[in-house]
């Protein structure tokens, strides 16, 4: 015995056939194969992202938006691989930094890769910070609102601070050649080098795009009414306002407190 389901699709066979195109319900072959397969679209696009038109061959891919953009669109992680085709771009020379990833002040400097300066980053999740602290060097009080920190000292000696949250213990540490420390994402923190030998340190992300933010130059950086009405009064150091104040404070990487300045004769 049928079923009346097969039996009804049976009967209405001779009329589909009757409504379909030329050449029958089913495509015939020939159509499929002029179709191609679906990937081919895909490997066409592959392809014209992977030209060396996007990166030329001895050109720095560090900062460059487009070649940012195709890597942030990519699919998957072998198109990211493919669309920089030249081994030495996923090189980062800290001694040589690219343009844009230096930040310098009296006190040494610090140097950033990350996804914009080194776009082999982009998909990795990960990003890194050299720093450099010359005698009483003074990376001041900032914070990474989009990633935690872990900061190894490679050179002499750092002292580090951490504060996570109203309400958190402030964690003090002193870090000698090869040990290691963590900030907790957000937390405020800060690193100073306290001889007057330098000071190297590595921090590494886990974000492509930590993000920083110096407190002072944030603080200072609002309404003078709000910056006194949060300090409780009207703001004078060394004699100076708030809008005077701004001017005075120092470029991160900063020289540091006052008894390493003269401990190591530093005016």
């Amino acid at each position: 015995m049928y079923s009346s389901s097969l039996l009804l699709f049976v009967s209405l066979l001779p009329l589909a056939a009757l409504a379909a195109p030329q050449g029958g319900i089913f495509p015939a072959a020939s159509n499929l194969s002029t179709a191609g397969p679906v990937s081919s679209t895909t490997t066409t696009a592959t392809a014209t992202i992977t030209s060396s038109s996007i990166v030329p061959a001895n050109t720095s891919i560090a900062n460059d938006p487009v070649v940012i953009e195709h890597l942030a669109l990519a699919a998957k992680a072998v198109d990211r691989i493919n669309i920089i085709p030249h081994d030495a771009s996923f090189k980062f020379d800290f001694d040589n930094p690219p343009e844009k990833t230096k930040t310098e002040g009296k006190g040494g400097h610090t140097v950033r890769a990350d996804r914009q300066s080194f776009p082999p980053l982009i998909g990795t999740g990960v990003s890194m910070v050299l720093g450099f602290l010359g005698p009483c060097g003074f990376n001041t009080p900032h914070t990474h609102p989009r990633s935690s920190e872990i900061n190894i000292v490679v050179q002499g000696s750092l002292q580090t601070e951490f504060t996570l949250e109203n309400g958190a213990r402030t964690v003090r540490n002193t870090l000698n050649t090869r040990q290691m420390t963590v900030f907790p994402q957000g937390a405020l923190h800060t690193e100073f080098n306290p001889n007057c030998d330098d000071a190297i340190f590595v921090a590494g992300f886990a974000s492509e795009d930590p993000g920083v933010q110096q407190v002072a130059q944030s603080f200072f950086g609002f309404d003078q009414d709000v910056v006194e009405a949060a300090i409780g009064n009207d703001f004078t150091f060394q004699g100076e306002g708030v809008k005077q104040f701004r001017s005075l404070i120092p470029a991160n990487v900063a020289l540091g407190v006052e008894s390493c300045l003269k401990k190591c004769g530093i005016n």
